[in-house]
């Protein structure tokens, strides 16, 4: 387990990494429902998302750090970060916590039985994501866990009905 100051000094990557991976994922998974497409097109593009976006995450964040470090250097700042472990962290939490919301179409594939409630099952295991992400940062920084819980579930899921909103209006386009 990282020690009390790792977790301080890494959580935005974390937070970061895992909001994103949860929200564009879930994103995928709205969007391509709402245009009523197969469960085969939510694993090829979730997959694609979690790999791809999580890698371009974390190399913008490795470039990003690099640069507030040679900034912070510049200015004689004392708070320099790892830029490699900042782009691990961003990338695993990304990944990791981003394959929540496919979970149950990949379930799906070897059970079944629960294919017909694959999105409502996203949609419980999605909210779980945003309300664990809230209370890890919420445990974390010392403040409240259950509102930094809802804070981080109401602007993830915000992000998850807009794209299901947009796929239901594009669903015409899907051949």
């Amino acid at each position: 387990m990282l020690g009390k100051s790792a977790e301080r000094k890494y959580l935005p990557e974390f937070v970061y990494g895992a909001t994103d991976g949860t929200v564009t994922t879930f994103a995928i998974v709205a969007g391509v429902i709402g245009a009523s497409l197969s469960s085969s097109v939510v694993l090829i593009l979730g997959f694609a998302n979690l790999f791809a976006d999580g890698f371009s995450m974390a190399i913008s964040n490795y470039l990003s750090t690099k640069s507030n470090n040679e900034l912070n250097k510049k200015h004689k700042f004392e708070r320099i970060k790892n830029p490699k472990k900042t782009a691990l962290v961003t990338f695993f939490a990304f990944l990791i916590i981003g394959l929540v919301p496919l979970l149950s179409f990949v379930l799906g594939v070897f059970i079944p039985s629960i294919k017909p409630l694959e999105f409502q099952i996203s949609i419980l295991l999605t909210v779980a994501s945003f309300l664990v992400i809230g209370a890890i940062k919420g445990k974390i920084v010392g403040k409240n866990r259950f509102r930094s819980a809802v804070e981080t579930f109401v602007i993830g899921g915000i992000a998850a009905v807009l794209a299901f909103v947009v796929g239901y209006l594009l669903r015409g386009l899907a051949g």
